[in-house]
């Protein structure tokens, strides 16, 4: 019986050390950077507040909240012919406080 209780245990914390850890919500501070940013580098072609009012730009208030690597990615290689890569404007920390904008949903 213990041994199996270990062995439980044992598969419960490899089940947890595997799972891909949940992101903490940003905070008003780094939506607020992130709006910074975004008026900055972004707001030209997906809109004021993530509102693209009929352009050709991805509605961004759409992205899947829970996909940072495809965001980052887009941001810094860019896509097709749609979207310039931004990696030599933009650095990690700037594209992680435009994902806490975009997980925060844009307009007020």
């Amino acid at each position: 019986m213990a041994c199996l209780t270990g062995a439980a245990l044992l598969l419960a914390a490899f089940l947890l050390s595997v799972a891909p850890a949940r992101a903490a919500d940003p905070t008003a501070e780094q939506i607020d950077q992130g709006r910074e940013v975004y008026e900055e580098f972004c707001a030209m072609c997906h809109g004021r507040d993530m509102v693209n009012t009929g352009g050709f730009a991805f509605d961004l208030r759409k992205f899947p909240k829970d996909d940072f690597d495809r965001f980052r990615n887009s941001v810094l290689d860019g896509k097709n012919q749609g979207m310039p890569a931004w990696r030599d404007k933009l650095g990690d920390d700037d594209v992680t406080l435009l994902w806490a904008y975009v997980r925060g949903g844009g307009a007020d």
